[in-house]
């Protein structure tokens, strides 16, 4: 019997947590990781994970699989998806535009997700969506723990609950990476209206670190238990390179340019830092090296214990096998540099056997047996 929402929400161990990144059309790479997990658990991961968040593309997969859809579904999601939103229009110039309308992915999201609310029972398991308050700079985390502390509202005036925000609005918030994508207004309170960004521009792109503090903080509801048996938590990332640049190349470009390679590698020091934090309260049995001088971080634990099991999917887009593709031949480089770019639908097909070489790399021996039984 699948578990209720009742058993997702219960503080009784063992829980388990769903943390995925953004990263536009790479969501497809992410689809392949998880339908090795779909096949490891052997049932929905509605069922298997009693928190699914997400940013950004991460934030639809999140929404799909807490709706109880299957990984196939989402993978035929994605390639009507991309297709009719990363169409840009010719009268979309620069700077002056977004560069694509928001109207195809609005209606992609109502044919998905309709009115569905965050707080309806056909929402299966815990949910959580991560954007950012453009007009307050501030990222919120909208979830559906009946416990938290904004999902019913005593004053509309003071703020809407958090369980009658609509599925298509949070998502289509935390999908509006800037240029790209207009941001999105959503009413907050009564005669309130908030402005909302893709909630990759703050430190939760990879929103595994805010995950793992939505289950245990006290504020939030959950203060579900830790513990290397007692509580996991799955990041899968959408792709990895390390943007090597040359002092020589970086002084040739503009203002702009450094700009944009700044807030380019301050994403990635996020992302970093995150990972770090995740390996030191952890046992990691997918620990890869953080940096030269501090290794992987086995022999580090804060206070000599591991407080949960942790564990990581992603894929090198910059591996030396990527040379050559699914058909044996020689891959551009500009191509393969192309890869790490969030709105090339050519580049589908590839990202998907990419994450289906990644996917090999999830085994059963990284998980203790007491997070793949079945439940009571």
């Amino acid at each position: 019997m699948a578990p209720s929402t009742d058993d997702h929400f219960a503080p009784t161990p063992p829980k388990r947590i769903l943390s995925l990144d953004g990263g536009g059309i790479r969501g497809v790479l992410s689809l392949q990781i998880l339908r090795r997990l779909e096949e490891l658990f052997g049932s929905p991961l509605s069922d298997s994970f009693d928190l699914i968040g997400g940013t950004s593309t991460g934030s639809i997969i999140a929404t799909g699989l807490a709706l109880g859809w299957s990984v196939d579904q989402l993978q035929e999601m994605y390639r009507e998806l991309g297709h009719v939103v990363f169409r840009r229009h010719p009268l979309r110039i620069g700077f002056l535009n977004a560069k694509f309308p928001r109207e195809p992915l609005e209606r992609a999201l109502v044919d998905a997700f309709g009115d569905t609310c965050l707080g309806d029972e056909a929402v299966r398991t815990g949910l959580a969506i991560v954007c950012k308050r453009l007009d307050t700079g501030s990222p919120w985390v909208l979830h559906n723990n009946p416990r938290g502390k904004f999902f019913e509202s005593e004053d509309p005036a003071a703020h809407a609950p958090n369980r009658a925000y609509r599925l298509r609005e949070l998502v289509r918030a935390s999908t509006a990476a800037p240029y790209y994508f207009d941001p999105e207004h959503i009413e907050v309170a009564e005669g309130e209206v908030g402005l909302f960004i893709d909630g990759g521009v703050s430190p939760h792109d990879n929103p595994a670190l805010q995950l793992l503090l939505l289950a245990t903080l006290e504020g939030y509801g959950y203060e579900w238990p830790v513990g290397e048996d007692d509580l996991l938590l799955v990041s899968v990332g959408t792709g990895t390179w390390t943007r090597p640049d040359t002092a020589s190349s970086l002084i040739e470009k503009s203002a702009g340019g450094h700009a944009v390679r700044a807030l380019a590698s301050m994403m990635v020091d996020a992302s970093t830092f995150n990972r770090l934090l995740l390996q030191w309260l952890s046992r990691s049995p997918t620990a890869e090296e953080i940096d030269s001088e501090i290794g992987d971080l086995s022999n580090d634990h804060l206070g000599d214990r591991a407080w949960l099991t942790y564990v990581r999917y992603d894929a090198d887009l910059e591996d030396p096998g990527l040379e050559t593709g699914p058909d044996g031949k020689p891959i551009d480089p500009k191509a393969l540099a192309a890869l790490r770019d969030i709105d090339r639908v050519e580049n589908m097909e590839l990202l998907e056997e990419i994450g289906r070489v990644a996917a090999t790399r999830v085994r059963r021996e990284h998980f203790p047996e007491v997070f793949l039984s079945d439940r009571p």
